[in-house]
């Protein structure tokens, strides 16, 4: 059985785990390490990572590469969260690791993050007819996410971990009662946008996890005298929560047994789980037990059998759709179009030369292009790039997001011009990966100019320099084909052809 290695570099601490996965997929640990490195403690404060810890930070790796090397483990995977995402001398830090301890490590992003929190999660509860939050508290950031037996819905990232909160508010909290109520005032500040992101619908799960959610799992059999460390009641956590204000730091780890790294941020991250547990109407957290190391070794066995590319199409597609209905668009519409669009993909590959990817992006961008009509009317193509440079699909590279955003953008009015920030920022493959999509796009949005989807099927015909398109559906179809000979010209110029609508 091949042996395969993740490593979590979080901001609080850093964690090790080895593995076993045999012919059946089945995931068996063979060993778990955890290195208490706190890189946020610096990255929250002054911005960089000190020497001093980037010296201790490297001699864990060097720990962790002795534990692989004996475990003859194949195949390592290290990604970093909040604290490397900001640190300022954070690719100083990424050399110095790989030049000593063999160890490449990859920075991700808050989606990335989600994705495999939520990877996680699914191994050990079932979220078939569920909607579920999952919430992850880390040192740096808490990830929210609301996810369904269709994947996850949407994610949100909010700057108030755990290890943060403690620096934020004074580096002399923990021995400061007062500072009890700031963190309370703090996570208030962001129920709003809490509240917004669950949007009013009924949550049947609320599923914490990290450290902080199994030191209260822990606590909750050892203090409370109850059989199980999987799930945490409203009350048992107002409980809980209450005694651990009443003890001081050293309190908290001679009476409480808590690992001092530990016994400090446990009371920010209770307070914010305890917020969240109200706000989305659950009076039980379930915990699960499971941590981004996790979620890398499901994400590695999904890639060792080659499953991930058609899993990650059905996250990012249920993504997109989410996005559409947070924005309240024309959901029939967009999937109309979207359906015309793939198709018109597929019946012009010997004009645009572009593959499974690009497909895939279009596809997605066709589901939201219209997303800008909530901010308005008027130039709601300009609105729906905006929104999706500050509302990413999950299961997209940034790279994939701004294809998809600068896409949706032109699929009506101006065509891409070198003056317009976001096109202007693409690498040139990318700006004609733009220009070929936009083209489709425009094409099919203009298949259902009445959001009435009567385009039921058309056919294609090309025969240089000409591009014949006959649509078939309910009626004349007047009005379509109208709107497509108006929007035909940046196809004719990204094609060099000359379309014609043919009855």
């Amino acid at each position: 059985m091949p042996i395969l290695a993740a490593i979590d570099v979080g901001s609080n601490a850093m964690r090790l785990a080895l593995a076993a996965v045999d012919n059946e997929r089945h995931i068996t640990p063979v060993e778990v390490l955890r290195e208490s490195v706190r890189l946020g403690q610096d990255a929250f404060t002054t911005g960089v990572i000190s020497e001093r810890t980037m010296d201790t930070a490297l001699e864990a790796f060097q720990r962790f590469r002795e534990a692989i090397d004996s475990h003859g483990a194949k195949w390592t995977k290290a990604v970093a969260t909040s604290a490397l995402r900001e640190a300022l001398n954070s690719e100083l830090f990424l050399d110095r690791v790989q030049q000593g301890a063999g160890i490449e490590i990859d920075v991700i992003g808050t989606e990335e993050e989600a994705r495999l929190i939520h990877a996680a999660v699914t191994q050990r509860v079932d979220l078939r007819n569920h909607l579920a939050v999952l919430v992850d508290i880390g040192g740096g950031s808490t990830e929210i996410t609301l996810a369904s037996d269709e994947g996850i819905l949407s994610t949100e990232s909010y700057r108030m971990g755990s290890l943060r909160l403690l620096r934020t508010l004074g580096d002399d909290a923990r021995s400061e009662p007062h500072v009890h109520q700031l963190i309370q005032e703090y996570v208030d500040a962001t129920q709003r946008r809490i509240r917004r992101e669950l949007g009013g619908r009924k949550v049947d799960l609320c599923i914490g996890t990290g450290g902080n959610m199994e030191a209260l799992g822990d606590l909750r059999r050892q203090e409370l005298g109850r059989d199980r460390d999987t799930v945490l009641s409203l009350d048992e956590l107002k409980t809980l929560l209450k005694r651990l204000r009443n003890l001081s730091y050293e309190e908290r780890v001679q009476q409480l047994r808590l690992r001092p790294d530990r016994a400090d941020v446990i009371i920010p991250a209770s307070i914010i789980i305890q917020k969240i547990l109200q706000l989305a109407g659950v009076d039980e957290l379930t915990i699960p037990r499971v941590g981004l190391k996790d979620g890398i070794l499901a994400d590695m066995v999904e890639e060792l059998y080659g499953e991930r590319k058609t899993l990650r199409r059905d996250q990012i597609i249920a993504s997109a759709l989410q996005i559409g209905r947070k924005y309240q668009c024309d959901e029939q519409h967009a999937l109309t179009v979207s359906r015309l669009a793939v198709q018109l993909f597929d019946r012009t590959r010997e004009l645009h030369h572009l593959g499974l990817e690009h497909r895939l992006l279009l596809e997605v961008a066709a589901l939201v292009h219209d997303i800008g009509g909530f901010v308005g009317a008027t130039d709601h193509h300009k609105h729906s790039q905006y929104l999706l440079q500050a509302t990413p699909i999950v299961g997209l590279t940034k790279e994939q997001m701004a294809i998809v955003s600068n896409t949706a953008r032109y699929h009506r009015k101006s065509l891409p011009k070198p003056q317009h920030e976001f096109y202007r920022a693409l690498p040139s493959r990318d700006k004609v990966v733009v220009s070929k999509l936009a083209s489709l796009l425009r094409l099919a949005d203009a298949m259902d100019n009445e959001h009435a989807s009567k385009v039921l099927e058309f056919e294609v015909e090309y025969r240089k320099p000409r591009f014949s398109i006959r649509l078939r559906g309910d009626g004349d179809l007047l009005l379509e084909k109208w709107a497509m000979t108006k929007k035909a010209q940046m196809f004719e110029e990204v094609f060099s052809v000359k379309v014609s609508i043919i009855e």
